[in-house]
């Protein structure tokens, strides 16, 4: 719906809009505003013929006049702009997502619809006002001469207000807090800014046949521009780019319920989610049948839906010689997956990008004769647009062979979870394998995870010792009470919890008794507390209970948690799980209700993870 303002609001508007009172008269402004009638965007063609755009939250501007367009065939569209028509739309809906951190998502947005013209190339700017955020796109309209075309470039830009900082990080990186006036390495999306009063976070969504693009430092003071990252784009007719999205909060915690707007900005292919997308925790074996069979009763014991094998379950993943087709000597497939079929617990399988592109349409049919649950792809191709449209036609391939999924290495999500919901995770994320410090473990919930689901791959020591395995000989720089808490403030539909365990050598089940019990999708969440890279402090309800996940960074944190979030009236109980002064685990019990707020002390690099039952 396009807001038609009253004259002084109009007047109001374009005082603010542009540098001077005398150029206000010069600007036609096209808007669109909010459902809650707080964010509202702009956008226009300068005195110059460049379309622009610009954000405000509550009255006030967030982005100032940031340019619109790319370069199509050696043109720069938006250049020398005339916008035609405009098209305003309302939409209203709410679907239910048992998928993810909370039954219900609301996807209320008013859009504004503009047919443009760039020299002789016509295309549309569609935007979408939510509550707190804006997100656009180009769309290119089929006309003759441009059935296909290549965007060498694109010219979208970021111009917060004021000084911000950004937490620069690429792929599997750490995060480096920088201004944007000394930016000098590319970024990633989601980027997440602050300027300790407004914290933005600039995303994408909707990437299915472009290619990865990433944020640089623009040519205007403390702005932003958007680059490719590996190649050019070739485009067809009505081909549209991913969404540009910028959510704005006031708090870094207020960050979160932006978490699902890329999936808000996806279609999805069916009405409901198959039966068979079952999501849960998975234990990574070893390459033996032993191995395998150890891990099914271990995570039929300890509440796990599946175990892994890895790479070299067919062989070196790199070589071409490898066949996904054939296993190993050491491993009895068939032996593993029926006695895992007996059990209840899946088996998936990974596959790497080598043997993926060159048999995947034999392999899917194979692997489903086999009774093999679910696949991992390895080491895929989300940098170019090739391997981008090839990764999403290969997870519609995978739905339709009704396997569950999980995407490692440099791909991210941008919502195509919403379409392909057999896609649970992915990993595009510095996981615990690479032993991050605390201070990376309290950024990401502020900045990765805001795109969607990241497999974190968790490697809870072993209670007896810590590891002796070739692949893992460092001790982990965070405490075990971190673990335990990461698994609830991390989200994952499908959730590696014992990455490098042995399953028998856990033999201090009080330990990793947390670990059985909690779940990984949700009816409902709430962050409770948070500072970027200082401490996070999330609750999440699956049923009538409640988890409570509590992590420090680099140092102590001490505060009180609101209990809102419980049931007026009630008595309940509150198991806390937390590190102890040797090293290991402690469990203590409390009364606790609605009214109170809950002390909480947590040791630098600690954590404190907590289960909420009523009392009968």
């Amino acid at each position: 719906m396009l807001i038609r303002l009253a004259h002084y609001q109009i007047l109001m508007f374009l005082l603010l809009s542009v540098g001077s009172v005398k150029a206000a008269p010069k600007l036609k402004i096209y808007q669109a505003i909010s459902p809650d009638t707080k964010t509202r965007i702009a956008i226009s063609v300068s005195d110059q013929k460049t379309l622009m755009y610009r954000m405000w939250q509550a009255d006030e501007p967030v982005l100032n006049w940031s340019a619109l367009g790319f370069e199509l065939n050696g043109v720069h569209v938006g250049q020398n702009a005339v916008i035609k028509k405009q098209s305003p739309h309302s939409h209203k809906e709410q679907f239910a997502w048992p998928l993810g951190e909370n039954d219900i998502i609301l996807n209320n947005y008013n859009e504004l619809i503009l047919d443009c013209q760039s020299g002789t190339t016509a295309f549309q700017v569609i935007a979408r006002v939510f509550d707190g955020s804006v997100a656009f796109r180009y769309v290119l309209l089929n006309q003759k001469g441009l059935e296909t075309g290549l965007i060498r470039q694109e010219h979208t830009t970021f111009a917060p207000t004021g000084n911000y900082t950004i937490y620069q990080y690429n792929e599997e990186s750490v995060f480096t807090p920088t201004a944007l006036t000394d930016l000098q390495k590319t970024c990633d999306f989601p980027a997440t800014l602050t300027n300790g009063r407004f914290f933005l976070s600039i995303g994408e969504a909707d990437n299915q046949r472009y290619t990865k693009a990433v944020l640089t430092k623009g040519t205007e003071p403390n702005s932003l521009a958007v680059a490719f990252h590996k190649d050019s784009v070739k485009t067809t007719a009505d081909f549209q780019t991913p969404w540009r999205t910028i959510s704005v909060a006031t708090s870094p915690i207020g960050l979160h319920q932006f978490s699902d707007l890329p999936l808000r900005l996806c279609t999805p292919m069916a009405q409901s989610i198959p039966s068979w997308i079952k999501p849960g925790k998975l234990i990574r074996s070893s390459l033996t049948t032993q191995g395998g069979l150890n891990c099914i009763d271990f995570a039929a014991k300890h509440d796990l839906q599946y175990i892994m094998f890895d790479a070299g379950w067919y062989g070196a993943e790199f070589r071409t010689t490898s066949d996904p087709t054939q296993v190993i000597t050491a491993i009895d497939m068939p032996k593993v997956i029926q006695y895992g079929q007996e059990k209840g617990i899946g088996v998936i399988l990974y596959v790497n990008r080598v043997a993926l592109r060159a048999r995947l349409d034999e392999i899917l049919p194979l692997y489903k004769k086999w009774g093999v649950a679910g696949l991992k792809f390895g080491f895929v191709d989300g940098l170019t647009q090739e391997g981008i449209t090839w990764l999403a036609g290969a997870v519609k391939k995978v739905y339709d062979y009704g396997f569950v999924l999980d995407i490692h290495d440099n791909y991210k999500p941008t919502g195509l979870s919403r379409t392909f919901p057999n896609l649970l995770t992915q990993e595009g994320i510095r996981g615990n394998e690479n032993n991050p410090d605390a201070f990376h473990n309290t950024v990401l919930p502020f900045t990765r995870f805001l795109a969607g689901a990241a497999d974190y791959t968790f490697c809870y020591p072993n209670a007896n010792r810590y590891f002796t395995d070739n692949l893992y000989k460092t001790k982990l720089q965070v405490s075990k009470g971190q673990q335990l808490a990461l698994s609830v403030v991390y989200f994952s539909p499908l959730q590696a919890i014992f990455w490098y365990g042995n399953p028998t050598d856990y033999s201090d089940e009080g330990e990793i008794e947390f670990f059985k019990r909690v779940p990984t999708v949700w009816n409902e969440t709430h962050y409770l507390a948070g500072e970027i890279g200082k401490y996070i402090s999330v609750a999440r309800r699956k049923g009538k209970t409640w988890y409570i996940g509590t992590v420090a960074g680099l140092t102590d944190w001490s505060g009180s948690l609101p209990l809102q979030f419980l049931v007026a009236g009630k008595q309940y109980q509150a198991t806390i799980y937390e590190d102890d002064a040797t090293g290991s685990i402690q469990k203590r019990v409390i009364d606790i209700k609605q009214a109170d707020a809950l002390p909480v002390s947590v040791k630098a690099k600690g954590g404190q993870a907590i289960i909420i039952e009523e009392k009968n």
